[in-house]
């Protein structure tokens, strides 16, 4: 994906917009989630926590609250969506495919629709903002207590798995 080209630009920027109008799990923390992460980005002051409920390896019910750029909010909506009915190990390798996308400046299979996050790289910082729920993904399915802050390297970078 080049996100220099009108076309994609156009559709980074409606689907992050849909996203942040219209969050997907916004305000829910299911009853019975065993699993939630905190994570915080200090530059934007975005914050968000992740809620789910992990069954025989499987995430049965996702949700997530903050407040954060639409970047952010988006990001975190569209996670959601993404991970839900998704064993743990299929989650922790789309956040290693995503974070590649994002940080690593790696390729974009086998990120389906989370493709459109791409478009992040043109403004280099909303990186950690895109990145952010996906960081609290992994420190919510490692039971971290932390928070996960883009501003910590050690914390900021786990090796999936």
């Amino acid at each position: 994906m080049n996100p220099a080209t009108p076309e994609l630009r156009s559709l980074y920027e409606e689907v992050i917009l849909e996203h942040n109008r219209h969050p997907r799990h916004y305000l829910e923390n299911p009853p019975g989630c065993n699993h939630h992460g905190h994570g915080f980005n200090p530059l934007c002051n975005d914050e968000v926590t992740l809620h789910l409920k992990v069954e025989d390896g499987v995430i049965r019910e996702v949700g997530f609250e903050g407040a954060g750029c639409a970047v952010a909010m988006a990001s975190a909506s569209m996670l959601t969506e993404a991970v839900l009915g998704k064993r743990v190990d299929e989650a922790r390798e789309l956040f290693a495919r995503v974070h590649a996308m994002l940080a690593e400046d790696g390729p974009s299979e086998g990120v389906g629709k989370l493709r459109v996050l791409e478009g992040v790289k043109e403004f280099p910082m909303r990186v950690k903002c895109a990145s952010l729920p996906w960081h609290t993904l992994i420190a919510a399915l490692e039971d971290r207590e932390a928070t996960v802050s883009t501003e910590d390297a050690v914390a900021w970078c786990p090796q999936p798995g």
